[in-house]
């Protein structure tokens, strides 16, 4: 496993070969470091709210319903240049500005900017070689202040690793959950396939 750094990030951003690393749109070169590729928050959010079930409930007890993990959370659109607002312990979701992909032996781990750290919005995930797609982006504020964000600035920055070998993430299925999404999605952790088997394990002791 390699750090993608210096001429050769540029390189493989910039070119139009199939095995390059492809962003659209590229507002500007600056974008582009020595050790990191910057990118801009988007337009889609999804923001968590309060509701009356106290809580996530991701695994369907046998004879119960269950809600939806899509009803803990609020759409809502920005323009380019628009405020966003995020909120103490609030957790967004929203994706890159940038439509990003990846070739089948390259990853990329996405981190906020140090600015950004600095005030306390925190956003650590990867993404998965192979992957095509805006860049979901989890947000949360871990400051005491609310904190107003700009639809399209630079938040959050990524850091690519070429590997020896390929990995088939388009073709599996398991890990395959946030595939080719240009907007938000909710969290598919109620989807897990050992979920089901581990009900029934806690039945049979019952």
């Amino acid at each position: 496993m390699q750090l993608i750094t210096g001429h050769l990030l540029k390189e493989s951003i910039l070119s139009d070969q199939e095995d390059s690393i492809f962003l659209d749109p590229l507002l500007d070169e600056q974008q582009i470091g020595p050790v990191t590729l910057d990118v801009r928050l988007g337009y889609d959010f999804l923001v968590s709210v309060v509701t009356r079930k106290p809580y996530i409930e991701l695994a369907a007890q046998s004879g119960a319903s269950r809600r939806g993990v899509s009803s803990y959370f609020q759409e809502t659109r920005r323009e380019v240049g628009d405020r966003f607002v995020l909120y103490p312990d609030q957790v967004v979701l929203t994706t890159t500005l940038e439509y990003l992909s990846l070739p089948t032996n390259v990853y990329a781990d996405v981190l906020s900017r140090s600015s950004y750290t600095r005030l306390g919005v925190h956003v650590n995930t990867m993404v998965q070689p192979g992957f095509k797609g805006c860049v979901p982006v989890e947000l949360y504020n871990h400051g005491n202040n609310a904190i107003e964000l700009v639809v399209g600035s630079r938040i959050c920055q990524m850091r690519f690793f070429k590997m020896v070998g390929n990995a088939d993430y388009v073709n599996d299925a398991n890990i395959r959950k946030y595939y080719g999404d240009v907007r938000p999605m909710v969290s598919r952790a109620d989807q897990d396939e050992d979920l089901p088997v581990l009900e029934a394990a806690r039945q049979s002791l019952d």
